[in-house]
């Protein structure tokens, strides 16, 4: 039988690692300012997408004090637990830093500002989407936590397609607002999986 602090610890951690992260979005809208130029609604309803997939991964549950894949030994349990801790970490760090180069320019709604800048370093290095790259791991963690593998599986499909209308809205500001420029960044750069080669129509507000 698996030890009960093994299913309470790693739940607890990604409680705590929730709050931080929901802390570093209410800083980050006190500090986005600018005149918006253009903004597109749409992504706002992608918004609400995104936000169901996080509830699905936290109420389409496991029976409490069970390993998430019960087929196998339940000392599997300690390598999930490491990697809860690995995405929770990496996520929170990665949000931290996408939200930190964005400065201003950061908001819930898809917006392009009078002087807008292509953002191209730290963690957009990496991938155009970082926020949204940490969303997806906060949402992994979730459901490695306290969620049903099957909850995984449907939440990460409503996730990725409240990604996709959420990205190619911004997406098609980015590209109005600098063209070739973006063109290029995009040919580069992966969208929101940091794979080589893993290319996606996709944008920069996360």
């Amino acid at each position: 039988m698996m030890p009960r602090w093994l299913y309470l610890w790693p739940l607890h951690f990604v409680e705590i690692g929730y709050i931080i992260f929901g802390a570093i979005f209410l800083l980050a809208r006190k500090r986005s300012h600018g005149k918006t130029k253009k903004a597109d609604r749409l992504s706002i309803v992608a918004i609400f997408i995104q936000a169901l997939a996080f509830a699905l991964a936290w109420t389409v549950a496991r029976k409490h004090f069970t390993p998430f894949l019960p087929i196998i030994d339940w000392r599997a349990q300690y390598f999930v637990v490491a990697l809860i801790v690995v995405l929770v970490i990496a996520s929170l760090i990665f949000v931290t830093a996408a939200v930190r180069t964005l400065g201003q320019q950061w908001s819930l709604q898809a917006r392009v500002l009078e002087h807008h800048e292509l953002v191209q370093r730290g963690p957009y290095r990496i991938v155009r989407h970082p926020i949204y790259t940490g969303m997806f791991g906060m949402l992994v963690a979730a459901s490695l936590a306290h969620g049903h593998w099957v909850g995984l599986l449907i939440a990460s499909l409503v996730y990725y397609f409240g990604t996709l209308i959420r990205i190619r809205s911004e997406e098609k500001l980015l590209r109005e607002q600098f063209g070739a420029a973006y063109e290029e960044y995009a040919r580069r750069v992966p969208a929101f999986i940091p794979l080589g080669g893993t290319r996606a129509v996709v944008s920069q507000k996360s």
